[in-house]
Order: structure tokens, then C-alpha cells, then sequence
């Protein structure tokens, strides 16, 4: 009779995205079919295995760490030790342990999978139309865990004792929620409860039924949901959609709407395949797609724009929303609702129960909560595709996913962005955590949430900043908070100033493995330059930490400096004096008395392009728009006139052709968004422009003759 193979035993260290995605299970199932002896747990440095039995099974579970992990894992390294056999017996799940510098990452929150979403619907089911339900393949994770290892015990979900029923399939290698830590059930679990209205608070069911119908009655329903709050509303209801618009200050930004599902989707827009499967993706960001002319949209969801943001619900709750809203409002067509983030324009997302009864009283009619603790804020992404997914706004469903950078960092940094659409970056070696997505950071509330979310990513991640890099902005809030960290928090870390645009192309070059020398031509807004000017458009030779600036745009004046990039309608009087529209400038600025004093006369670079753009967005916030066209227009023929009565007779002025052209494509931009009046005012002008089109191509004198005596007429000048 063959004697058995000797024993061996193995100990590996597995790094990566291995806690919070069933790797442990995994583990412990694959080790179990070899009939190995040994353990797994989690630790602060990984997951680490132990294994002992036949070379040959040793080995192959070897290669199923590194081949065959879950779905959700991301396996970046396994370590291995061989040792002599100890006699180990049996297989088993250990107690997670401290031990080890933190390495691993904390996964993000993850959509409902489809096999959870078939209990909630299915009768029989002990989770039937449970709001919360989750499993190791799907559910929160990155906005309820306070630290790794990642046990429940270090989760918002320590508040809920299991009932037996989860404790048994806790404990089940069977079961797919076999070591699941936010695992819980109707008895054991979250609950959902609606305050705000005429009536006294509801609960379960009950809420569910009063806020659908609260949303098809035209009500603005503030909703708690993975990471913060939404404001929701009937995205079908124009005086509902308009009244959030208000309520919020939203101005003219769309709105995000979320459907049930991807045929509702076709409902609103044209989807084509990559998109869909960005929808049905696990992350569930908000994908910006083509819209159809008949969707059934109220006119205050995207104001004068030919696509939409459209999101599937990526919590159980939202579904079941969804479905009583729809019962509720009757009538064909799939439940839409507008989904936006629950705040007012430039704050924070709201967090917590308290700053939705606070914050939001004077926004939604109604609040929807549940009493799971979110620890971090973490508002929706978005994603546009264009052959592969391209992210706009990375946030919930892949922070804090790492980046691999081209080159370890020598020690733990902190990056900084700039004020307006904040974020922040922690590098640790050669791995980047981009945190969630900040908004502005204009105010005190903003900057304590930023503050917030940099100290509990850093905790998750056992780093100590020792380098701190900000913009070169003496007043941006970002930098002060930097500043603050590096005197608090982070005592004894170093502060390093790099300039806006240069940042943008080290970044461009890290995205894309580049360490070498290159020229970075950067289109970025405005950003202050080491000279103590505002920069804008350049071409830089980059090398790493230095640079050269090669090139750049003519400057151009802020009046009012930072303000200019939150009130645009500043640039614009500043474009129409360098255009040589000093009287229709002067009449605008009384208008605004911050800004009389800040012009003088003269002339810059051509700003035909400023004008146009920025007119064409003040339109939205100005009520004379049919005013701004008409200014707009009087400049630019002003323009062209001069360009062409300066040319050589019999020559083409193919620069000024090009300029009217760009100014028509723009003016007509205006009047597909513009009301009624102005709109007809702007097509007349578009139209008009032809001539002018025609007359700077030609080499014509007789015909550029006609067409200037026409514009002198027009302005009551006699032709000549």
C-alpha cells in the first residue's frame, strides 16, 4: 500500500482588495475541497493564509489565490513562507487580528446583486421586501466601515445583533452570506421611517407607501441612501422639478434622474451597449447619455441640453421607492424620478439624520431615513462613455479603489485639489486613493466635510501623511486646510506648493505610466501662477517636479479676481471692453455696481470666443436675455466690419469668416435654450451673419462694399 505524500505547510500573505469581498470564505471552500489543514484570517497587512496537507493540493490553492478570487477582489501581490508541517487538523476561519502595517484596501459600496434582489421580490422569502438586503457579493462597505481589519465589529453595522436566522447562515460555508459582515434581515436589521408632513412619522411599509405617494403628489422627498442623502422628485412634473430647482439654487445644472431599469432607460435616451453595461455595473454611477426629443421629461431636468444623467437604484430601498412611487402615480410609462444630491448648491451632502433635519428643512417636504449609520459621505458618480468609460466625477462605487501610480512615492503624501469641485488624494508606495468627490469648497461646512473625509480615508488606509502638496493659490480653502492638517493632524508634515497646471499634467502623465521628460499643453481654467498672476492656457516642458512655461494665452481680466469664476457675467463686460463694446459694457455694469469701478479702457486679445461662451451661459441667470443677444451680436459685427475694412482691397479675410462662423454656431446654441423672445431675436441674427460670412471670403471688393454700407445703414450711418 502507497504511503501518503509528506506534509507541507504555507503561509501566504495575500495584499489587495481581499476584505469585505467573501475572500475569506473563498478560502476556506477552496481549502476544504483539497481536504488541506490550516486557517485564514484578516489582519491589518492582508489576509493571511495557512495551509498544510500534500504539496500538490498546497500548491494548487497557490494558484487559486492568485487565479480564482471572488468577483469583487482584486489580488495585487501573495507573499509566501514555506514551514515544516506542524500536524494541523481541520480548517478553519480565525479571528481577525491587528498585526501588520495596513496594506489592504477597503473595498467600495457595491450595488444590489441580482440574487438579492430576487429574495426581496420573491414572497416565500424571509427577506421579502426587506430595504436593506445584502450578501457577500453585494452592499455597503466604504460608508459604514470605521477601520481594518474589516469585521463587523469595526462597521455602523455593530448596532444590529443578528438574529439567529443570520447568525446561522454567518456561520454556513454554504451560504452566500457565509462570513458576510453587514448580513441582517426584517427582524434583525435596519428600518425605514418617514418624518416630516402633516401626519405622525411612519415606519416599514407604511413609509414606503406614504413617500411614493408624497413624490406622485408633486412633493420634494429628501432620501437617506449609501452615502448621504438625495433630494428626490417626480422628474415628469415640471412644477415639482422647477420648485427643487429653486429650493436648491441650482440655477440651470441638470439634474440626474434614476429608473428602475435599463428598458426604462431607452424610455429617455438612446443607449447603446458600453453604456448599458455602465449602468448595470456594480458601482451604479450616473451615466450622461443622448437624449430622445420625446422623453418624458419635465423641461427643468436638463435645461437646453441633448443629454441626461441617468442612474439604476444601487440600494434595495431605492428599488422599492421606485416601485411605490410607480404604484402611487398610476398611469403608463416607468417611474422616473429626479435623484439629485441632498444639499444646497455648495455644501456639503447631507450625512447624518441631524443635518437632514437641519440642513434640508427648507428643501424637501419630507425625509425618508433609515437608521444605519453613514460614516462617510460619498455622493454619486458619473461617467460618461466614449468607446470606454470615462469618469467625470469619481465617487461612490469606486473610492477608495487605488490607482498604480508609475513610480512608489518614498513616503505617505497628501495631495490637495483646488476650491471648485474639490477632492483630495492620499499616496501610499506606488498606490493613489483618490478620495469621494468634495463639490466646492466655499464655505465652512464644505471644508469641515473635506477635512472629514481626508482623516477617515487616512485611518482606513493606517497612513500618516508626511508630505502635503496644495495649490499655489494663497486663498484657495483646500490650501488652508492643508495647512491646518499639517499643524494638527498631520504635525510635522512638510507643505509643498505646486502650480494648478503643472499638477494637471504630472497627473495626465501618472494616468498614463509616464515618468519621462514632456510637453504638457494645459487648457485648464484659470490657475495662479508662481509669478502671483492668474494663469491660463499653457504649454509647459515637464519634468517631474520642474517645468518650464513655453507658451501661454494672453491674459485676460477678472474683475472682482475670484469671483469671475463664480459669476461669469464679470468676464463677459471685461470681454466686451477688449472687443471694443465699451458702451454696451458700461450699460451692463451699472447693473452690478461691484464691478463699475474694476474696468478700464483698452484693448486685450481677441475675446470672441470668451463672449460668446460666456453670454451664452449668463442668458440662463439673466432675465433680458433677448438683451445679451443683441449685444452680442452688435460686438461681433462691430468686429467683422473693422477686420474688413482693414483688409487689402481683392483680399479674403478667411480669420474673420471663421470668427462669424464660430459666433453663429454660438448664437444659435443661445436661441435653442433661450426663451422665446430672445430666441427669435438670436436666429434673426445668426441668419443674417451669411452675408457677412460670404463678403470676408470673397475677393470681391464691390461685394465686401455692399455688405459694409448694409451694417452702416443699419447702425444709421450713411453708406459711403
Amino acid at each position: 500500500m502507497a504511503s501518503a505524500p509528506p506534509a507541507v505547510r504555507l503561509r501566504a500573505l495575500v495584499r489587495g482588495l481581499v476584505q469585505g469581498v467573501g475572500f475569506r470564505p473563498f478560502v476556506y471552500r477552496e481549502a476544504k475541497a483539497r481536504g488541506l489543514a490550516g486557517s485564514v484570517r484578516n489582519t491589518a497587512g492582508g489576509v493571511v493564509v495557512e495551509a498544510e496537507g500534500p504539496e500538490e493540493e498546497v500548491r494548487s490553492l497557490l494558484r487559486a489565490l492568485r487565479e480564482e478570487a471572488p468577483p469583487l477582489a482584486q489580488v495585487d501581490a501573495v507573499g509566501e513562507e514555506w514551514l515544516p508541517a506542524a500536524g494541523l487538523e481541520g480548517f478553519r476561519i480565525r479571528e481577525s487580528g491587528p498585526e501588520g502595517e495596513a496594506a489592504t484596501a477597503v473595498p467600495p459600496d457595491v450595488a444590489v446583486c441580482g440574487r438579492c434582489l430576487a429574495e426581496m421580490a420573491d414572497p416565500a422569502d424571509r427577506r421579502h421586501r426587506h430595504p436593506f438586503v445584502n450578501c457577500t457579493d453585494c452592499g455597503p462597505r466604504f460608508s459604514l466601515v470605521e477601520g481594518v481589519p474589516y469585521d463587523r465589529s469595526r462597521t455602523t453595522m455593530r448596532a444590529f445583533e443578528p438574529c439567529a436566522a443570520c447568525a446561522a447562515e454567518y456561520a454556513d460555508p454554504a451560504s452566500r452570506r457565509f462570513h458576510a459582515e453587514p448580513v441582517a434581515c426584517p427582524r434583525c436589521g435596519p428600518t425605514l421611517r418617514l418624518e416630516g408632513g402633516e401626519g405622525p412619522p411612519a415606519a416599514g411599509e407604511e413609509a414606503l407607501r406614504a413617500a411614493g405617494a408624497a413624490l406622485a403628489a408633486g412633493r420634494i422627498l429628501g432620501v437617506k441612501g449609501i452615502g448621504g442623502f438625495h433630494l428626490a422628485a417626480d422628474a415628469a412634473r415640471e412644477e415639482a422639478v422647477a420648485a427643487l430647482r429653486l429650493r436648491k439654487g441650482r440655477g440651470t445644472k441638470p439634474f440626474a434622474v434614476m429608473v428602475p431599469d435599463p428598458g426604462a432607460a431607452r424610455r429617455l435616451a438612446d443607449l447603446r451597449p458600453g453604456e448599458e453595461r455602465a449602468l448595470l455595473s456594480a458601482a451604479r454611477p450616473v451615466v450622461l447619455l443622448r437624449r430622445r426629443a420625446d422623453a418624458p421629461l419635465a423641461p427643468s431636468v436638463a435645461p437646453g441640453l441633448g443629454t441626461v444623467g441617468v442612474m439604476l437604484p444601487a440600494a434595495p430601498h431605492q428599488h422599492l421607492l421606485l416601485e411605490a412611487f410607480a404604484a402611487a402615480r398610476g398611469g403608463e410609462g416607468p417611474p422616473v424620478l429626479v435623484m439629485t444630491s441632498g444639499n444646497l448648491s455648495e455644501e456639503p451632502i447631507a450625512r447624518t439624520d441631524g443635518e437632514a433635519r437641519e440642513r434640508l428643512a427648507g428643501l424637501a417636504d419630507l425625509l425618508l431615513l433609515h437608521d444605519r449609520e453613514i460614516l462617510a459621505r460619498c455622493d454619486d458618480s458619473v461617467l460618461l462613455w466614449e468607446g470606454r468609460p470615462r469618469l467625470l466625477r469619481r465617487s461612490r462605487g469606486f473610492v477608495p479603489l487605488p490607482l498604480a501610480l508609475p513610480r512608489a512615492a518614498a513616503e505617505p503624501v497628501l495631495a490637495l485639489g483646488g476650491d471648485l469641485k474639490g477632492c483630495f488624494c492620499i499616496v501610499r508606495g506606488s498606490e493613489a486613493f483618490p478620495g469621494p468627490h468634495a463639490g466646492d469648497l466655499g464655505d465652512l461646512l464644505s471644508g469641515e466635510a473635506y477635512a472629514e473625509g481626508i482623516l477617515h480615508l487616512a485611518r482606513l488606509l493606517g497612513v500618516r501623511p508626511r508630505l502635503v502638496v496644495h495649490d499655489l493659490h494663497p486663498d484657495y480653502g483646500s490650501c488652508r486646510i492643508g495647512r491646518q492638517l499639517a499643524e494638527g493632524p498631520f504635525a510635522g508634515a512638510r507643505l509643498l506648493g505646486v502650480q494648478h497646471h503643472h499638477a494637471h499634467a504630472l497627473s495626465c502623465l501618472a494616468e498614463n505610466g509616464r515618468t519621462d521628460p514632456a510637453l504638457a499643453l494645459a487648457l485648464d481654467g484659470a490657475g495662479w501662477g508662481p509669478d502671483g498672476t492668474t494663469w491660463g492656457g499653457e504649454l509647459l516642458l515637464v519634468d517631474g517636479l520642474r517645468f518650464r512655461r513655453l507658451a501661454h494665452l494672453s491674459p485676460m481680466r477678472l474683475p472682482g479676481g475670484d469671483a469671475a469664476a463664480r459669476e461669469p457675467w464679470r468676464t463677459a463686460v471685461a470681454a466686451l471692453c477688449d472687443l471694443g463694446a465699451g458702451g454696451m459694457a458700461r450699460e451692463l455694469a451699472p447693473r452690478w455696481p461691484s464691478v463699475r469701478e474694476r474696468f478700464r479702457k483698452g484693448r486685450g486679445r481677441d475675446p470672441v470666443d470668451e463672449a460668446v461662451a460666456i453670454l451664452e451661459r449668463c442668458h440662463r441667470e439673466e432675465p433680458d436675455a433677448g438683451k445679451f443677444a443683441t449685444w452680442l451680436s452688435d460686438a461681433l459685427l462691430q468686429r467683422a466690419r473693422e477686420a474688413l475694412e482693414a483688409a487689402p482691397a481683392g483680399a479674403p479675410v478667411p480669420g474673420a469668416a471663421a470668427d462669424v462662423r464660430r459666433a453663429q454656431g454660438a448664437l444659435r446654441a443661445f436661441a435653442a435654450a433661450a426663451p422665446a423672445e430672445a430666441r427669435a431675436t438670436a436666429e434673426v441674427l445668426a441668419a443674417g451673419m451669411d452675408a457677412l460670412v460670404e463678403a470676408a471670403l470673397s475677393a470681391d471688393p464691390s461685394a465686401r462694399r455692399r455688405v459694409l454700407d448694409a451694417l452702416r445703414e443699419e447702425e444709421g450711418e450713411p453708406g459711403k
